[in-house]
């Protein structure tokens, strides 16, 4: 038992060791996508770092003074809501962004500015590329129970009560932060594009790289050898199954449906066994949004309400 214990502990601690490297390698790429293309080409998008860099465009403080302050306070709610696991892994990566935005700067070898290896001469590409990097930085930060503070942390929460995707809420936030660079002086409407531009497929890829593998698909299948089919899925891949009973109109036979959800990654397996089951089964495949239960995600039913007290009229 003891052997098993500290195996146990061992594993335990092996894996908290390589979530942080894969923080650090998440972070490291979110701060490239900031130092490397939007800050040197003038271009802000939003959250914290984007009012960081707005900041810094009009004031000359340095981004990552004013990304750890105002982190500070956002990690509070962090604390309060999300628990002190979050904390602890949120306060490293602030931390180390900070570190990040503070160091990164001083090698002109990563700008992409003329000259450079990293530059690119049309500027359309740059708030793309930029996008793309902090989308795939953050994900990796996120998948592995981290943030990089700020509106992440507000992402996280609503993420944890309501059934609204990350991206979704780096959308909504994130408009009115991009659009303050206006006032900056010497930016305009074409820095302000820029940002939305970053922010779009910042969003884009973000859902996709923290949803994707949780995307859900509705199968129906139509075959006679549904028994063995349904069998397969529930010993082999470990999902439920449903038997519709269904009557065909043109022949007037009755016949039975299976329908089932499986992940999208499990859809390849699945379409496999259908085929060699039965070549002459058809097959229908939808996406299913928002699936919560048993062996997919949990019912995210909101904030606990106050129930109203009935007044004497409503009880008779």
């Amino acid at each position: 038992m003891k052997e098993k214990g500290k195996a146990s502990s061992k594993g335990k601690v092996l894996s908290t060791i390589w979530d942080y490297v894969i923080i650090s390698l998440g972070t490291l790429i979110y701060t490239l996508a900031w130092d490397s293309f939007m800050i040197p080409h003038g271009i802000a998008s939003g959250g914290v770092t984007g009012m960081s860099t707005i900041l810094e465009y009009a004031t000359g403080i340095p981004v990552s003074y004013s990304f750890l302050g105002i982190n500070a306070i956002l990690l509070l709610a962090g604390f309060l809501v999300l628990g002190r696991g979050f904390g602890i892994k949120t306060i490293y990566v602030i931390a180390l962004s900070s570190l990040l935005f503070e160091v990164l700067p001083n090698f002109d070898i990563i700008k992409s500015l003329p000259g450079h290896p990293l530059y690119v001469s049309d500027k359309v590409l740059v708030p793309i590329i930029g996008g793309l990097m902090e989308g795939i930085g953050i994900g990796t930060i996120f998948k592995r129970g981290g943030s990089t503070g700020g509106t992440d942390i507000i992402a996280l929460i609503i993420d944890k009560y309501y059934p609204i995707t990350p991206g979704t809420v780096y959308l909504v936030l994130d408009v009115f932060t991009i659009a303050s660079i206006m006032l900056v002086p010497g930016k305009g409407f074409q820095e302000m594009l820029y940002g939305y531009i970053a922010m779009v497929v910042f969003s884009v890829v973000l859902d996709w790289f923290v949803m994707g593998s949780k995307s859900t698909m509705l199968v129906l299948v139509f075959s006679k050898q549904y028994d063995k089919i349904a069998d397969y899925i529930i010993s082999e891949m470990d999902r439920g199954v449903t038997i519709l009973p269904a009557k065909g109109w043109y022949t007037k036979q009755e016949r039975e449906v299976l329908m089932v959800l499986v992940r999208k990654t499990q859809l390849s397996e699945l379409t496999d066994v259908i085929k060699a089951t039965d070549p002459a089964a058809l097959m229908s495949v939808t996406p299913a949004s928002s699936v919560y239960g048993e062996g997919f995600e949990g019912i995210k039913a909101g904030l606990p309400r106050k129930r109203r007290k009935m007044g004497p009229s409503m009880n008779q």
